[in-house]
């Protein structure tokens, strides 16, 4: 009866698009602990609710990236370069508006929320043109 519904096929490719985007958001959230300056995991058990916001805003923007991806994707073997890609791309930009705004890192890492904020939003624009530009 559920099979009238919803074919197993279906269900199979939901379950193995959402397996490959939680891997590659895994991937994403561990390279950006690593890679920022500042330890955002040990900040936020602290109270710091910049690194929270910024670190929240970073995860959106690139499942905002990978949702695209995904829509945009054929098969599910297309979802992992073009979520490689997007994850570069997410990378690079915030790197370089980072190094733009010298030291918001240093006010995200002092708690302070306008920094946060800001790399926040960036992040979740980057993750819309990212999102955008993955249609084809």
């Amino acid at each position: 009866m559920f099979s009238d519904v919803m074919p197993v096929e279906n269900l199979i490719a939901f379950g193995a698009h959402f397996g490959v985007a939680a891997v590659v958001m895994l991937l994403f959230a561990a390279l950006w602990l690593w890679i920022t300056p500042f330890k955002e995991i040990a900040l936020m058990r602290e109270g710091n609710s910049a690194a929270a916001i910024s670190f929240g805003g970073t995860l959106i923007g690139f499942a905002i990236a990978l949702a695209g991806v995904i829509r945009a994707s054929n098969t599910i073997w297309e979802v992992v370069p073009w979520s490689l890609l997007a994850l570069i791309a997410q990378v690079i930009g915030l790197f370089i508006v980072s190094r733009l705004m010298h030291g918001v890192t240093r006010h995200i890492d002092k708690g302070e929320n306008a920094s946060g904020i800001f790399m926040a939003t960036v992040a979740i624009v980057i993750g819309l043109l990212n999102a955008a530009c993955m249609g084809g």
